[in-house]
């Protein structure tokens, strides 16, 4: 049983943000599009009379009302199998069915854009629409992003279609966590999948490391490439250190995974690694880089306080 499916093109790409709830386009093939109630379909079948360029509108219910077949749940077929349905439904009326479905308008599908982005919230599909257009759609990322978007859909609406997706413990939905940066530069053209109304695209905060003590500018810096940052490139970030710092008796504070007890203090002589004659340690996500004053107390003391100040929210976050 033959069948073949005639697209029309979307028109157009993702807009421009140039208001908190813009809508979304795309160019994007829709044979995967999952349908909805209130789509708008153009339905043409070579030969079949009934069928001359139909124009219909998926009803409140999910159904859609056609000559010679009567109701057909459309709601939750994809514009592909639904297509094949129609097609095996017609042939008892037409050898070989041509069928060609076009779908003309969306007002069936949202999904939410949330996290890292310059307008988050709920967006309302106009036809197929991919990750990056959902992202450009919602304003971009924000400086601040980290490195992953994490997507999220109903296992009633399907599993994504990606190497890597997985059900969360509830088996209720699918998961994925990709690279932003390969996402965007098209690393892997795969990840630019088309998402289906309902699901959730999330971009979470970059991680953050602290410099306090001795420095110019102490405060808390974002990760948003990368899990690890240079010692080094931390004190920069930080404007250098000032001239009564006793950076030889640094210390590294990072937390306990666990979330509970005191951090584990590491020992770091940055004037031995500013001289070239130490490794420039990693920090990780959360750690705090200490530097004291010269005529600081009892380095242990002092740690903790600072670590208390971190956890109290008394450092500003840059």
């Amino acid at each position: 049983m033959a069948a073949s499916l005639c697209l029309l093109p979307m028109q157009g790409r993702a807009q421009e943000v140039s208001s908190p709830t813009p809508k979304l386009l795309t160019r994007a093939h829709p044979s995967s599009y999952v349908l909805g109630p209130g789509d708008q379909l153009t339905i043409r079948v070579v030969d079949l009379e009934e069928y001359s360029d139909k124009n219909v509108r998926v009803g409140p219910d999910g159904d859609l009302d056609l000559p010679l077949i009567g109701p057909v749940q459309a709601a939750g077929a994809t514009i592909e199998s639904f297509k094949q349905d129609l097609a095996t439904r017609l042939s008892k009326y037409i050898d070989s069915p041509k069928v060609s479905i076009s779908l003309m308008a969306s007002q069936s599908g949202k999904i939410s854009v949330v996290g890292e982005v310059n307008a988050p919230g709920v967006r309302d599909l106009s036809g197929p629409t991919t990750l990056i257009e959902a992202i450009s759609g919602s304003g971009g990322v924000k400086t601040d992003a980290g490195s992953t978007v994490i997507v999220t859909r109903s296992i009633k609406n399907g599993t994504l279609p990606i190497d890597g997706s997985k059900l969360d413990d509830s088996g209720q939905f699918s998961t994925v966590s990709l690279s932003l940066d390969g996402l965007l530069s098209l690393k892997n053209p795969s990840d630019n999948f088309t998402l289906r109304p309902g699901d959730i695209v999330s971009i979470p905060k970059a991680s953050i490391i602290y410099v306090v003590g001795d420095v110019h500018r102490p405060g808390g810096f974002p990760l948003p490439a990368r899990s690890t940052m240079s010692v080094i490139k931390a004190i920069a970030l930080a404007e250098g250190l000032t001239s009564n710092n006793a950076s030889r008796s640094a210390r590294i504070l990072r937390p306990n995974p666990t979330g509970e007890g005191k951090p584990t203090e590491i020992p770091v002589n940055v004037q031995a690694i500013l001289a070239g004659k130490a490794n420039d340690p990693s920090l990780l996500a959360e750690d705090i880089l200490y530097i004291p004053h010269s005529t600081a107390e009892a380095g242990a003391k002092r740690a903790a306080e600072i670590a208390l100040q971190v956890a109290t929210g008394v450092l500003i976050y840059r």
